[in-house]
């Protein structure tokens, strides 16, 4: 008789338990959704690098490899504009807002992108700047395809 009421009482236990509510956390879905926005953001990562709108002159150099840090980027549009890491600088702060940049950097490498319909004059101004900023391994950013000089 003793057997039958254990049976009962686990009958009984069974029961609530299906209709108790669940206390364990389904992480499935969030780590889905997790993935995605990874993806999304490695592809779009890329495309965010160069922010200002410039029609860089055309060369036949090959491209530089890649760097561990964030490329500090100095960009001049066809209106002569100084920009700074997609924030635009005036001419008498170039100088200052460089070095308080390159204060928590490990790279002093500078890349400068131009558009080609600026004058030369503009754009050696800008590297005297850097160059007053402490900076002389400056990288001159142009686009594929240009015409070769060998001949």
């Amino acid at each position: 008789m003793s057997g039958a009421v254990v049976k009962r009482v686990s009958r009984k236990g069974r029961g609530r338990r299906r209709n108790a509510p669940m206390s364990e956390i389904n992480v499935t879905p969030f780590v889905d959704v997790m993935l995605v926005l990874l993806v999304i953001f490695m592809v779009a990562a890329p495309l965010m690098t160069a922010g200002v709108p410039l029609n860089l002159p055309q060369t036949a150099a090959t491209a530089m490899p890649t760097e561990p840090e964030e490329p500090l980027v100095i960009s001049i549009p066809a209106d002569g504009e100084v920009t700074l890491m997609d924030a635009p600088v005036a001419p008498d702060q170039i100088v200052t807002r460089l070095r308080e940049i390159l204060a928590g950097r490990e790279s002093q490498r500078v890349f400068l992108r131009a558009d080609g319909a600026i004058p030369y004059a503009r754009v050696v101004q800008v590297m005297g700047a850097l160059n007053a900023a402490g900076l002389s391994d400056i990288v001159l950013v142009t686009d594929t395809g240009g015409p070769r000089m060998d001949g």
